[in-house]
């Protein structure tokens, strides 16, 4: 509740960054000084897997201790939960995803390509209206169970060190877990680490979504089951595909599908059997999809809390 009422203030940002950037910027060391142009693939692979454990021991050690000292306090609990809402993205990953649907309304194609790109990794300088908000759309859904679902599960079990761990692994994929010479060998165990410990949350993302729009008077929870069933497990990433397909069925659209990255077209199985002409409005029905399914998460979360927490 504290990241999607106040999310992180732009001044706290300036003035010193964030905590995934701190944690970037260990990653970024990590690559220098262990990935060595020199080395085989082996001792690359070898030298990842030191780099990634050494990474979680890092960052486990300090927020374990941060919790720790914090809930000795009185009303530790309160710094302990508002350090956690740094690690969730709710409000900014609305706020992206919205400032595309404006761009496309307001100023066009061009436009909606730059917003788009802030938030994608895939080239986007021949994308079509409907490309762009289809890229819109699918980050707005893999992002979900990436940036708000996967984050609040391992902070359930874990608390703000299971929070920090899981951005630790997921920002090092995101960085060194790329199929390119310098770090083929080296992300090896960052991507295969990703892909395990956002498999629970990307099939909850679905069911969330799957749920918000049996809520909806404007997508259909049956389509977008269906969708989920038939389509997620054909997706080339073995977690993306179950928020995708969860979208875009309940939305009557097709997503995913062949894109280009870094020059390169990238083959992949379409999600949803609707229509390819995503327009903005489309992106808005995304947008208001999401906000039920994190509603629906933030629900979820308070009974449980509640549940653990009464007295017996």
């Amino acid at each position: 509740m504290i990241e999607l009422c106040a999310g992180y203030p732009q001044a706290l940002l300036r003035a010193l960054g964030h905590p995934v950037t701190w944690i970037g910027r260990l990653i970024a060391a990590l690559d220098r000084l262990l990935n060595r142009n020199t080395a085989d693939p082996h001792r690359r692979r070898y030298a990842g897997i030191f780099a990634i454990l050494l990474l979680l021991a890092i960052v486990g050690s300090i927020t374990f201790v941060v919790e720790r000292e914090l809930l000795r306090m009185a009303f530790g609990f309160i710094a302990v939960a508002v350090i956690a809402s740094t690690l969730i993205a709710q409000r900014s990953l609305h706020r992206h995803v919205a400032d595309v649907a404006d761009a496309l309304e307001r100023d066009g194609v061009a436009a909606g390509r730059a917003a788009v790109a802030k938030i994608v990794g895939r080239d986007t300088d021949a994308l079509d209206a409907a490309g762009v908000a289809r890229a819109a759309i699918e980050s707005l859904a893999e992002n979900f169970s990436d940036a708000v679902v996967a984050p609040v599960f391992w902070m359930a079990i874990a608390g703000l060190p299971g929070a920090a761990l899981y951005k630790a692994i997921n920002t090092a994929d995101s960085m060194i877990g790329h199929r390119t010479p310098r770090h083929e060998a080296f992300g090896w165990a960052a991507a295969k680490l990703d892909d395990l410990v956002n498999l629970p949350a990307s099939r909850l993302s679905a069911l969330l979504l799957v749920a918000a729009a049996a809520l909806s008077q404007n997508a259909s929870a049956a389509a977008a089951w269906r969708a989920v069933l038939r389509d997620a497990p054909r997706h080339r990433s073995p977690n993306a595909g179950y928020p995708e397909a969860a979208m875009a069925g309940a939305l009557g659209l097709s997503l995913a599908g062949p894109r280009i990255y870094g020059g390169i077209k990238i083959d992949d199985a379409t999600m949803g059997d609707g229509r390819r002409d995503a327009t903005a409005a489309d992106i808005r029905a995304a947008l208001s999809l999401y906000r039920y399914a994190d509603a629906i998460l933030l629900g979820f979360v308070a009974v449980i809390a509640g549940i653990l927490i009464a007295p017996i």
